[in-house]
């Protein structure tokens, strides 16, 4: 099956107004960078983006824009502001949330991994360590006070344990260094972060890819996403930016 698309705007027709996107990468590095600015043109709104570690601090244009559309509605990242009160009050997104006008939740990334995870294998729940004895054993960490629910633990074996929600987001935004017709990707090195997870937990993926190659051209061993978990793929140049992430 081809499942080839050569205009972002198709690849993200089905996006519509409170959709819920993953979105790939590790600060600048594998952020689907082109995808964002295809959900910029097309202008929906009250999107709940779902990261990582900081791909929207990697594309800070990409999320000044979002932020300056008012399309936003949440994030959930494990970095999601920059280090620097400085760049901070520079940065509409972060004064957005300071101001409650966007939610920002706060999940280690590891355990951002795991809620992927566990949707990928239909696990609706899950029990962690991570946390335990801090606020993120108190309660979900957020700006928005009523969201501030409290969590459930348990113990198992002695030890104290989290319990966190799978995370299934309807759509993945990936970006590929290689992928074939039929979805087969290969990311480059750390670029690959937290893309498998998130393509094989969404409900559709859609994948940008720097370079197509025929079915059977990458390695059975080097795909790392198989294209059962990929719906569309899009080519795409690739883009040469400078990022600051103090």
């Amino acid at each position: 099956m081809n499942k080839v698309v050569k205009k972002m705007e198709e690849a993200i027709a089905d996006v519509n107004d409170g959709a819920t996107i993953a979105v790939a990468g590790f600060f600048a590095c594998g952020v689907p960078r082109l995808l964002l600015r295809a959900l910029i043109a097309k202008k929906v709104k009250n999107l709940t983006l779902t990261c990582g570690c900081g791909p929207l601090v990697g594309a800070s244009d990409e999320l000044r824009q979002l932020v300056l559309n008012h399309q936003l509605k949440k994030v959930i990242d494990s970095y999601g502001l920059f280090r620097s009160a400085t760049k901070g009050r520079q940065d509409p997104f972060e004064q957005a949330v300071r101001k409650g006008e966007i939610e920002l939740e706060v999940v280690p990334m590891g355990t951002l991994a795991e809620r992927y995870r566990a949707a990928a294998a239909g696990i609706p729940a899950i029990y962690v360590p991570t946390g335990v004895g801090s606020v993120m054993e108190k309660m979900v960490v957020t700006n928005i006070i009523k969201n501030r629910v409290p969590k459930e633990t348990r113990e198992f074996d002695g030890r104290r344990y989290i319990l966190e929600y799978a995370l299934k987001p309807d759509f993945a935004f990936v970006h590929a260094f290689k992928g074939d017709y039929e979805g087969n990707l290969r990311y480059a090195k750390t670029a690959r972060n937290f893309n498998p997870v998130m393509a094989s937990a969404a409900n559709v993926t859609i994948a940008e890819v720097e370079n197509i190659v025929e079915p059977g051209q990458i390695d059975g061993d080097d795909v790392h996403t198989p294209g059962v978990y990929v719906k569309r793929v899009v080519p795409v140049e690739r883009i040469s930016f400078a990022v600051t992430i103090d």
